[in-house]
């Protein structure tokens, strides 16, 4: 009996002390989140920008991160991102930007609208270098949009040309024993060629061919601006692998100069009219995110509010990571019904999802445009589902490397018997009150008349979502259908086929916003709003556990495969209004 209540006593006070413990750590986040300070930025200041982190359009705050007295640590959302290069353009403080381009983890779409804040950063004659040890075609994009690039001497760019891939599993299923029952509308509807085909078949090598080289005569026709050489000079470079080390890309003009990092820190001081003794005041851009307000002197009562829909399309109500429709029907309503939000800007990145769930967002979508103007931004992805809840908006932004369209169903169901019975030696029998009971069932294939059932189910939603898109844009039914087909198409071609109004990033489409709503002055309202810190202690921190976890133990070459078969999970419940595949653009 002693021992029972010794162990109880233990076990009790520990249970107090990790209690105790809980609160106090809940206490001290709500103190750090409420205390407001802002950090001083000094005179003669860098910024500087690391494009090797990701800007994400929705920043999930891990809130364990808050108690790190460390404001360089957070990095800020896109755009957030453009916001602080923009005011840094008017900061006596900031006297230029220091670009890291090693490596750029931002998608195309993201990059091109990071590279024009750049770019209007330049016209205040405050200096922008690049710099990296060795710098890949994508974070050249960035890179030289700079009024100097530099390389290590012993490092090299890569200048070879874009290209795209797609795995394929149609062989490894074959060898389980498992057929994927495919039901599609659309020719380029390709989303299914993983599970029905070892190869691209025509219509998927055209439209990629189309969007890849519209992406690359993008790329090319950038840097032939800013670096002030020939479009036919760099493809033939490209071409012919002329660029294969750092000497290569300075003997060529692609870069200014040959440095080490001090080298290139001797130059920045210099600029700066310091002594070669002298530390440059390096603000990254949490930091300086901290130590500015960018919604200072701004007293309007209006407001605009920026709906970030970010991630896969899904039914329900799932908390974070993905645009669920009872969580944005939700979210939507309440804008709606709030008399303080004149207009709205819908930002879209998103390669769509479930068809059902699509149709409940544009259902209310199309009730708030009723009310208040509402415009499209379109991110690095708006497509299949991402571009049915788009279609509703009184206009549509789309950056030129913007894939959209993507107007398409399909549906899949596998067929497990093979591998049930041949694999794992398990067998099925039952009975049914009649011939479609077990519609549906993956331990045998679909009969005839299922497979008709399935089809004409798409179809069905296929019809939808076309007459939504004419409906939407005001456009000739055959038209719509003929640029459909669940065919991809770049945002400078999406413009010119009338699935888009203007090219522009978020920005233009907010002032587009505050223009149809007749604002002079407003603030910016965004949703969906965090979470309380509970709900992120308790969910978001055991999410990034899990993801970070996983990306951990793969790596980055195997991470993204491990991404791509959990999304698959989602390709069985029901219609599927989802862009091809995952984009692979190296």
């Amino acid at each position: 009996m002693r021992s029972f209540f010794k162990t109880f006593f233990a076990s009790f006070l520990a249970l107090v002390v990790f209690t105790l413990t809980a609160i106090f750590t809940v206490i001290g986040l709500v103190a750090v989140v409420s205390s407001g300070t802002q950090t001083s930025i000094g005179d003669n200041s860098v910024l500087v920008i690391d494009i090797s982190e990701n800007y994400p359009e929705v920043v999930e705050e891990d809130p364990l991160l808050l108690l790190q007295d460390d404001p360089s640590a957070t990095v800020p959302s896109l755009f957030t991102t453009i916001r602080l290069i923009e005011h840094a353009t008017k900061d006596d403080k900031i006297k230029g930007i220091y670009l890291k381009t090693g490596y750029n983890a931002n998608s195309w779409g993201s990059s091109e609208e990071l590279r024009k804040a750049i770019s209007t950063f330049k016209e205040s004659k405050k200096f922008v270098f690049a710099y990296a040890e060795v710098m890949p075609q994508s974070a050249y994009y960035l890179a030289s949009v700079a009024d100097s690039v530099f390389l290590h001497p012993q490092g090299g760019m890569e200048w070879l040309g874009f290209s795209s891939n797609i795995i394929f599993l149609k062989g490894m299923l074959d060898k389980l024993g498992i057929e994927a029952q495919v039901f599609y509308a659309g020719k380029f509807k390709s989303a299914t060629e993983p599970f029905r085909a070892t190869a691209m078949t025509a219509e998927n090598k055209l439209q990629t061919s189309v969007y890849l080289n519209d992406l690359y005569d993008h790329f090319i026709e950038t840097v032939a601006s800013d670096r002030k050489i020939s479009n036919s000079n760099l493809k033939e470079w490209a071409n012919t692998a002329a660029i294969q080390t750092s000497f290569d890309a300075k003997k060529y003009g692609l870069i200014d100069g040959l440095m080490y990092d001090d080298e290139v820190k001797a130059v920045m001081l210099n600029k700066l009219g310091k002594k070669s003794t002298d530390k440059i005041n390096f603000v990254r851009l949490g930091e300086y995110a901290a130590g500015v307000n960018l919604n200072e002197g701004n007293n309007a009562n209006d407001k605009i509010a920026v709906i970030y829909a970010d991630g896969d399309i899904i039914d329900g109500n799932e908390m974070n990571g993905y645009i669920a429709s009872a969580k944005y029907r939700s979210i939507i309503s309440d804008i709606r019904k709030n008399k303080s939000i004149k207009a709205v800007v819908l930002r879209v990145n998103s390669p769509g999802g479930s068809a059902l769930a699509s149709d409940v967002i544009w259902r209310e979508l199309s009730l708030l445009k009723q009310e208040k103007p509402l415009v499209v931004s379109m991110g690095n992805l708006a497509a299949s589902g991402g571009y049915y809840i788009s279609c509703i908006a009184d206009s549509v932004f789309a950056n030129n490397n913007t894939l959209t369209g993507s107007i398409g169903v399909f549906g899949m169901i596998p067929n497990m018997k093979g591998f049930f019975n041949n694999k794992l030696g398990i067998t099925f029998d039952g009975v049914a009150t009649g011939p479609y009971a077990n519609f549906g069932s993956i331990d045998r294939p679909l009969n005839e008349g299922e497979k008709r059932i399935f089809q004409n189910g798409i179809d069905t939603v296929y019809a939808v979502f076309t007459k939504r898109v004419a409906d939407g844009r005001k456009l000739e039914a055959s038209h719509v259908d003929s640029i459909a087909q669940g065919r991809v198409w770049t945002g400078k071609r999406a413009l010119k086929i009338g699935l888009t109004d203007k090219l522009g990033g978020l920005q233009d489409a907010i002032s587009s916003a505050a223009k149809l709503a007749k604002l002079s002055s407003y603030k910016l309202r965004e949703y969906p709003e965090p979470v309380d810190i509970v709900s992120q202690i308790t969910g978001q921190y055991k999410k990034n556990i899990s993801q970070n976890a996983a990306a951990s133990a793969l790596g980055p070459e195997l991470y993204p495969f491990f991404q791509y078969v959990q999304q698959i999970k989602f390709m069985g419940n029901g219609p599927q209004t989802r862009i091809p595949f995952e984009v692979n653009i190296k």
